[in-house]
């Protein structure tokens, strides 16, 4: 055995356990803080993955890269589920026949999200298992864990990380002279297992059930989860980078660490629990553990002191058990505030500039684009989610707003990923609104990954570039131009032209990001 050890991140080790676990198919949609997780597994010998155009296509692909044997992972950001929660929460009726494991980031303090969504529920409501590590070491280690538990119990895994653990880096040890596990195995579709037909959905339901009860007789015996008995005079039932905040702030207590999230060990806790005199729930985000173990009626102390909002640390930690005492070294200079901004050569600026000009109502979308909403521009007043902005501009105008004076603006990566079916359904109910696709060929937000009108495949190989322009024109668009947002002079009467037009009509302002080579 010759055993390495490399300094890597969570999202890098995820990738190197699931390439060890024998997943020789990948698919996923980029979302920080999950992106690094795919490219990473895209550079191991012998595997294929993709940027799929959304995360339903990734999980569904991945879903029939399964069917016909091949262990697969599929990564994703936590919103991104909510895309593919169709496919996922069926996919868990039928099972899966090769390995099938999902690597969903959650993102605590929103550090690049616009929610800070808890995915332990939507683990809970499918009767999936959840698992999560606390390390780098444990992202390479568990995700392992999770091919062998999806092949055992026949369910897709939702594997969870959160941001500080996919960003940090930890020593990881393997041996790289070991080949990877599993293979391919024999292509097994038998029809009353995957046609969700209510006749089949009926007794899939208790297929179901049944699985997720023996998963819990597993939950109480895996090495997923461990106990570290020492001082009983407190109790702390954790999980996740939260259990490494615990070590440091309460060194010599008792800790019972969840790896396995769903279903919960319901014995082993209650056993926890009569063996400390007090007992603590530290978690991220909601009370998911907390409610669990209240419902079985012991009584325990959770997010009456630690906090709901936003990610924990070992200073809020001790805050909320300790006190806040007071700092007594005040910096003698405070440095002023640095909000993000566009490049300084990005083309969406000139896009912003003109409509904060002309005093148009935006409806924004997810991007980098996103900061158009800020000074100096101060031009973009929605942005809820992944191409709603199309429909959000429909939704104002069919309301009575004056169309001359409303805009949505969205990514070319957006629009691939859900904003031709909202140009599709404005067509269709005699839409009358402005479209501006800030078309930079790239995703900028999440590094500049790859996308269907835009460039190479993950791996480099060429890929059919689908012009957006002749897409439109397809749909029915009444009024289209490209046009390049820098030059002003033109793209300014351009905007007031379009805006004053009928119809559903859509600009292409199209200049490269600045920081593509």
């Amino acid at each position: 055995m010759a055993i390495e050890k490399r300094l890597l991140s969570g999202d890098e080790a995820a990738a190197l356990g699931a390439y060890e676990a024998g997943a020789s198919m990948g698919f996923g949609y980029p979302g920080t803080p999950s992106t690094e997780i795919l490219e990473a597994f895209a550079t191991f010998k012998g595997v294929y993955a993709e940027w799929s155009i959304n995360e339903k296509v990734a999980l569904e692909a991945a879903t029939g890269a399964s069917l016909g044997g091949a262990r697969t992972l599929v990564t994703m950001k936590h919103v991104g589920l909510n895309v593919a929660l169709d496919a996922f929460v069926t996919l868990a009726y039928t099972g899966i026949n090769a390995g099938l494991v999902l690597a969903v980031a959650d993102d605590p303090g929103m550090h690049s999200s616009q929610n800070e969504q808890d995915n332990r529920y939507i683990g809970k409501f499918s009767y999936a298992p959840v698992i999560e590590p606390s390390s780098p070491a444990e992202a390479r280690d568990f995700i392992k864990s999770a091919y062998e538990l999806s092949e055992r119990f026949d369910l897709p895994v939702l594997f969870r990380i959160t941001t500080r653990v996919a960003h940090s880096r930890g020593s990881v040890a393997f041996d790289p002279s070991i080949p990877p596990a599993g293979g391919i195995k024999q292509m097994d579709v038998p029809w009353d297992k995957y046609v969700m037909m209510p006749l089949n959905a009926k007794k899939r339901r208790i297929v179901l059930v049944d699985k997720f009860n023996k998963l819990k007789d597993f939950a109480e015996t895996t090495g997923l989860n461990s106990v570290e008995m020492a001082d009983t005079d407190i109790g702390i039932i954790t999980s996740g980078v939260a259990y490494e905040y615990v070590r440091e702030v309460f060194p010599g207590k008792s800790i019972l660490k969840l790896g396995l999230l769903n279903p919960l060990p319901a014995e082993k806790i209650r056993e926890f629990a009569a063996g400390v005199q007090k007992l603590y729930i530290v978690e991220e985000l909601e009370p998911y553990i907390e409610e669990f173990v209240r419902a079985m009626g012991i009584a325990c102390t959770g997010k009456e002191i630690v906090p709901l909002i936003d990610e924990l640390s070992p200073d809020i930690l001790r805050d909320a058990f300790f006190g806040k005492k007071e700092d007594k070294k005040k910096p003698g200079v405070i440095a002023p505030g640095r909000p993000p901004q566009l490049c300084a050569d990005c083309g969406h600026r000139g896009v912003f500039k003109v409509l904060s000009e002309l005093k148009v109502t935006v409806a924004g979308d997810i991007g980098c684009y996103t900061l158009g909403a800020l000074p100096p521009f101060s031009a973009m007043h929605t942005c809820i989610d992944m191409g709603g902005s199309i429909n959000h501009a429909y939704g104002m105008v069919k309301a009575g707003a004056d169309p001359s004076k409303v805009a949505a603006v969205i990514g070319d990566s957006t629009f691939m990923h859900s904003g031709i079916t909202g140009i599709a359904n404005a067509v269709f109910n005699n839409g009358n609104m402005l479209t501006i696709i800030l078309d930079n060929r790239t995703t900028a937000m999440t590094g500049r990954q790859t996308h269907p009108a835009a460039g190479k495949t993950l791996q480099g190989a060429a890929g059919h570039n689908i012009d957006i322009l002749e897409l439109l024109k397809a749909l029915g668009v009444a009024h289209t131009a490209v046009a390049d947002p820098f030059e002003y002079r033109e793209f300014k009467p351009l905007v007031e032209k379009f805006l004053k037009l009928e119809g559903v009509r859509v600009i292409i302002a199209q200049r490269p990001c600045a920081l593509l080579k």
